[in-house]
Order: C-alpha cells, then sequence, then structure tokens
C-alpha cells in the first residue's frame, strides 16, 4: 500500500539548536495514510518550537508503525513506540508521556480530527504558568455546536459521558473527555501507576488522579470529520469508562478491571439463574453443574470482549484462553455445586442457593484468570 511522502528532516534551525520543548504523543491503529498529513501540519504549526513526535502504535494491520519508522530513518523528531500484545488508548498516552524527555507533552489523535493550530497557543499558556494542563474543547461556545464530525448517536454519548465525568471531578470543564489535550510531564508521571491503561478516557483519568485540583483551561476547536483510521469508541469502551467512574469515585480503592470483572459476573448470574430454572425438573446439582458452565462460557466471552479489551484473544488463542478459564474456574466449581446444594436443602429458595454457589467463586476466578488467561 502507498502512502504520502514522508515529510523531509527538520531545517529550522533555531528550533533544532533549542533544548527539546514539547513531545507530541499520537496513539495509532491503521491509521497509516495519515502519518505524512500529520507530520506536515505538525511542522506548519510549531514553526520555532524545538518539538517530537511520539507516535504509539497498536501494532496496526495497515503498517502503520513501518511507515512512521520510515520517517523517523530520516528526521530525528520523529519517534515510534511499536506495540505487542498490548492495546488501548490511555495506555499508549501513558507509555508515549513517559518515554518523552519534553517538559511539556501535547496528546493529539492520529486521524487529523484535533486543530494542531492550538499547540502554539497551549504551549505559551502552560510556559506563562496560567495553567497546569490546557484541554482542546469541542463543546466552548466560541467553538459552536459542532458535532457533525461524530455524528448524532456518537455526539448525545459525549455530552453524557462528559456530564457524568464533571459530576466526579466537581469541576466544571466542558469537555474533561476531550483527547487532545497539553500539560506538564511530571503531571502524568507524578500519577502514573494509578492510571488505567485499558479504556480511552485517559484526560478524566488524569484530572481524577491529582492530588490537588490541576488549574486547567479550555480552548475551543472545531472537531474535524475523520480523515482515516478506526473510531475508537464502541460498547465496549462505553463499559470501561463507567468502570473508570466508580473506580475514582471509590478513590482508587477498586481498580477499574476488578469493577468490569464484577460487572460481567453479574451478567454472569443472570445466566446462571436463567439455566437453572430451566433445567430444575432434571434434579437441582445437575441442573447447578449446568449453569455454573454456561455463565463460565458467557463470563469468558464478555470478559474477552470488554474487561481484558486491550488483551483480546482471537482465532486459535480465544480457544485455548477459553479452555484455561475453564480449568481454572473448575477448581472452585466444587465448591459451587456442594455450597449452593447445602443452601437449597436448607430451606431458602432456589436463586438464594443458586447465588451463594456463584458468588464463592468469583474472587478466586478473577485473581486467577487475570493472571494465567489474559
Amino acid at each position: 500500500m502507498r502512502h504520502q511522502p514522508a515529510p523531509r528532516p527538520a531545517t529550522d534551525a533555531s528550533a533544532a539548536a533549542r533544548p527539546l520543548e514539547l513531545g507530541v504523543v499520537i496513539p495509532t491503529f491503521k491509521e497509516a495514510p495519515n502519518v505524512a498529513p500529520l507530520l506536515a501540519k505538525l511542522e506548519a504549526a510549531l514553526q520555532g518550537v524545538a518539538w517530537q513526535a511520539i507516535f504509539v502504535d497498536d501494532d496496526s494491520p495497515d503498517g502503520t508503525a513501518a511507515t512512521v519508522k520510515a520517517v523517523a530513518a530520516v528526521d530525528p523528531r520523529v519517534i515510534c513506540l511499536h506495540r505487542i500484545g498490548r492495546r488501548g488508548l490511555a495506555g499508549a498516552v501513558i507509555e508515549g508521556a513517559m518515554a518523552s524527555a519534553a517538559p511539556y507533552v501535547a496528546v493529539i489523535d492520529g486521524d487529523l480530527q484535533h486543530d494542531e493550530t492550538l499547540l502554539p497557543q497551549m504551549l505559551r499558556e502552560l510556559q506563562a504558568d496560567r495553567a497546569d494542563i490546557v484541554v482542546g474543547s469541542r463543546y466552548l461556545a466560541a467553538a459552536g455546536a459542532d458535532a457533525s464530525a461524530l455524528g448524532a448517536r456518537r455526539e448525545a454519548g459525549s455530552r453524557l459521558a462528559n456530564w457524568l465525568g464533571r459530576r466526579v471531578l466537581r469541576a466544571e470543564v466542558t469537555d474533561p473527555m476531550s483527547g487532545f489535550f497539553m500539560l506538564r510531564r511530571e503531571m502524568i508521571e507524578a500519577v502514573a501507576p494509578t492510571l488505567a491503561t485499558a479504556g480511552f478516557k485517559v484526560l478524566f483519568d488524569i484530572l481524577a488522579s491529582q492530588k490537588t485540583p490541576p488549574r486547567y483551561l479550555e480552548l475551543p476547536y472545531e472537531f474535524r470529520a475523520r480523515v482515516a483510521g478506526d473510531s475508537k469508541l464502541d460498547n465496549g469502551v462505553v463499559v470501561q469508562y463507567l468502570g473508570l467512574l466508580v473506580a475514582k469515585l471509590s478513590r482508587d480503592l477498586i481498580s477499574p478491571r476488578f469493577i468490569m470483572f464484577g460487572l460481567v459476573g453479574a451478567s454472569g448470574v443472570g445466566v446462571h439463574l436463567l439455566i437453572l430454572r430451566s433445567l430444575l425438573p432434571f434434579g437441582f446439582s445437575a441442573a447447578q453443574l449446568t449453569a455454573a458452565l454456561g455463565a463460565m462460557t458467557s463470563n469468558y466471552l464478555i470478559n474477552n470482549a470488554v474487561t481484558y479489551r486491550d488483551r483480546r484473544k482471537r482465532g486459535f488463542a480465544l480457544i485455548a484462553g477459553y479452555f484455561k478459564f475453564v480449568v481454572l474456574c473448575s477448581v472452585p466449581l466444587a465448591a459451587n455445586v456442594a455450597v449452593a446444594t447445602m443452601v437449597y436443602e436448607r430451606g431458602p429458595s432456589w436463586w438464594v442457593a443458586g447465588v451463594a454457589g456463584a458468588v464463592v467463586a468469583a474472587v478466586w476466578n478473577y485473581v486467577t484468570t487475570s493472571r494465567a488467561v489474559w
């Protein structure tokens, strides 16, 4: 596949002679055609600034990493972090920011939807110490009610996510879900161990994780239509975001992944009870065993798609992972059936017995499968 030619190395001698000022982190997935246009836009916008572009690519099948490396071979400002076996925008942003030596770090999408001409103003605001973080907002009045690039459904979902985010942050940030922002690198370094690497609401996570509320400034911009690449927003990301909200409300006492695992487990309880009720005529123990296996299968498939979407298994790995999951979850299965049968025989209703058995195995399943399966 042919893409646009790579831009030539920088010829701005004044910028090249100055210490590095800005690291621009660009998470990518299947965005090879955008690499050259984006670098050309950064070149034009950041004249006089000593900058570097850090592309963090999640092993794109279209050769995005190879395209970036071809540019990096002739332009030392360009860096490629080619991630294998890891996915997720939040993790990509964190790794890219931690890889930069620049005092200031910007995050911008690789799909050309963000307005790179705001970067110099963002940098000036930070250098003048007027803010700790500068956010590009799609929702400020000056930017207009521009939502055409998102589409009606995604626009409504984005506004709801922002509203929920503001309630948790207790700050009137108009776009806490923005993927376009700039901050001091030390702000990310200070909270990096607590940040969730799954999902894509990394700005919200950074803001919510600070020990003291950061000073923020928002600048309006027009959200452009996507040029190439895949949208990172789907139902799995929505569930991850809800898990992140709950985690922040708990002051990070509960991890977002554990919350998602628990939600999936709750859906598995529903599957379990449905199967159990339908098979009760064949005997409780047999029905409980079949229901446990059915819930186990449901939990595995949903966890693979949602809870561990950044490590999602496909093809043969999906099948192999399922058998490993079943083996690990079968260890407490005997206790599950024994406890449920004991409770059932003592008189409570069938669903209380079923839930009692399911709860017994929950913690074991999370700890073991998170380490051995994903």
